[in-house]
């Protein structure tokens, strides 16, 4: 890390103080700071450091008293027009802020900014310590509470340092937000229209709005600040990351399901992804508006749910596959019992009184024992479930969700990543090979025997998302599971840019045991 002693000599203490924060904040550069209000403080104290950084006044003062280049060797800086050179040094004469620290960073990029940005960072600081200080003595910490002290030091603030309407209205909501919320990425969490957050490091945030990625201009003020937000939102979704453990997932309360990685794991610093799911969740009705599907695979699909036919939904990330099972859930009759096992809660399920939601637990620095989804199916199993719902398959927990899936728990969903919707079959044959010594025709068997249909969602090169396969699988067939496709995606073109084609329906169920049973065997 580079090491500049800087030395601060301007009357206008308002911008010395503002830069001097700013200064502080940079990473690459280890700044140790000197202020003096006056030359004669100065001059009498020590001799100068690196950088003299000195105000136009100060300098004619400093000329008027003899030659200013009796610090042979040194920088000096000050706000001003023009260069001079001399045998004994430079004196460079810049006329903003942004020059300054451009001279003194040595990065563009870095000294991007302006007097009234560097004001409103320390403003923000500044105020942030003071109302942190004021709420600290008081028992109640209200929305409205933290907002009425805001108001009074921003009222207090403007009378010192006036500012306009707009600028005080946004600097109380952002104060707001890194004292109760989530700092600079809270606006982004409320806006529907976002669906990914990404944070690479405290300076560059992304998000995925409309199915594209867009850098954010917000940034955290530091790395420290960022891993604040990081292990706040572990805390409250009952999860701890550290060096010892630089890994989590968690959620918001929202239901947003939330990555964090720290360095050194991440090398670019603190990284943390926020999938949103929006505050009102995706219908059936939508699904079919957004060309998801067709309503007469939809219909499908509610029939097969309410038959009890054991689903497993495939794809990529982001390709949709939580959004569609929540849909298929709300087909489910209201007069079963329903448990849900997830690793980090994400499915909304409404209309179903007799709903039970377990969520996995992660092994403590502090020696609490971790709950996997494995003893979570096995525990639902004994509380009478009329259909187990799976998050997610990943690992060991394969075994005994086709476990769940062969001993009567008709109806039970899941999903689990794959390339396609046979790819699936093969995925969910290598998880459970790794983690047991089942012989591989028994545990075909197994799996054609609890996995009705596979359902497989992708994204296509139009960011759209689109269900691209239903398949069922009908049985075995010399040690080969056989499936057949009843739905699969066509793609017609392109128009506008987005991808068009149809959904064809290609053949008829060949199991309809469980439609008979439900008598809706006449509707299919």
């Amino acid at each position: 890390m580079k090491e500049t002693e800087v030395i601060l000599c301007d009357e206008d203490r308002e911008f010395a103080s503002r830069l001097i924060v700013f200064l502080r904040r940079q990473e690459k550069t280890l700044f140790s700071m000197h202020y003096y209000g006056t030359y004669e403080e100065m001059a009498g104290d020590r001799p100068l450091g690196d950088h003299l950084l000195i105000g136009k006044e100060q300098y004619e003062k400093l000329c008027a008293k003899g030659d200013p280049s009796v610090y042979a060797g040194k920088v000096h800086i000050l706000v001003s027009e023009r260069t001079e050179e001399n045998a004994k040094g430079s004196i460079y004469k810049y006329q903003s802020a942004k020059e300054i620290l451009k001279h003194l960073l040595g990065d563009e990029k870095q000294a991007g900014i302006t007097n009234a940005d560097v004001l409103l960072a320390d403003r923000k600081v500044r105020l942030k310590e003071e109302i942190q200080k004021r709420l600290s003595r008081q028992r109640d910490e209200t929305e409205e509470e933290v907002y009425r002290v805001i108001d009074t030091c921003l009222i207090r603030e403007n009378q010192q340092h006036p500012m306009r309407m707009d600028e005080m209205e946004l600097l109380r909501r952002e104060l707001f937000h890194a004292i109760k919320g989530l700092d600079v990425i809270q606006e982004l969490l409320e806006d529907p229209e976002i669906t990914e957050i990404m944070i690479n490091g405290p300076d560059h945030i992304f998000i995925e709005k409309g199915g594209k990625l867009f850098e954010s201009t917000r940034k955290f003020e530091s790395t420290e600040r960022l891993l604040d937000i990081i292990r706040m939102v572990a805390a409250g979704a009952n999860r701890s990351i550290n060096l010892a453990s630089p890994i989590v997932d968690a959620r918001l309360p929202d239901g947003s399901r939330v990555n964090a990685v720290l360095d050194p794991v991440a090398l670019n610093g603190p990284v943390m992804t926020i999938r949103r799911f929006g505050d009102s969740p995706i219908t059936a009705g939508k699904l079919i508006e957004l060309g998801s599907l067709t309503e007469e695979c939809l219909i499908f699909l509610e029939k097969l749910v309410r038959s009890g036919y054991n689903i497993l939904i495939s794809g990529g990330t982001g390709a949709g596959k939580t959004t569609v099972l929540n849909v298929l859930s709300s087909f489910i009759p209201e007069d079963e019992r329903i448990i849900t096992i997830e690793d980090s809660a994400e499915l909304h399920l409404h209309g179903i009184p007799n709903l039970v939601r377990f969520e996995a637990r992660m092994e403590t620095a502090d020696g609490v024992k971790a709950i996997t989804i494995r003893d979570l199916i096995k525990t639902a199993l004994r509380c009478r479930p009329d259909r187990v719902i799976v998050g997610e398959v990943r690992s060991e927990e394969a075994i005994d969700m086709l476990q769940a899936l062969n001993i009567g728990q008709d109806g039970s969903m899941s999903t689990i990543h794959a390339n396609s919707a046979e790819d699936a079959l093969y995925r969910l044959e290598t998880i459970v090979m790794l983690s047991s010594e089942i012989p591989l025709k028994a545990l075909r068997r197994q799996i054609a025997s609890g996995i009705d249909i596979i359902i497989h969602l992708g994204r296509l090169r139009d960011k759209s998302r689109r269900l691209l396969e239903v398949l069922e699988v009908s049985g075995m067939q010399e040690n080969e599971i056989v499936t057949h496709p009843l739905f699969i995606f066509e793609e017609t073109g392109e128009e506008n840019g987005r991808v068009t084609g149809e959904l064809v329906r290609r053949d008829k169920l060949v199991h309809r045991k469980k439609l008979k049973r439900a008598g809706l065997d006449h509707e299919l």
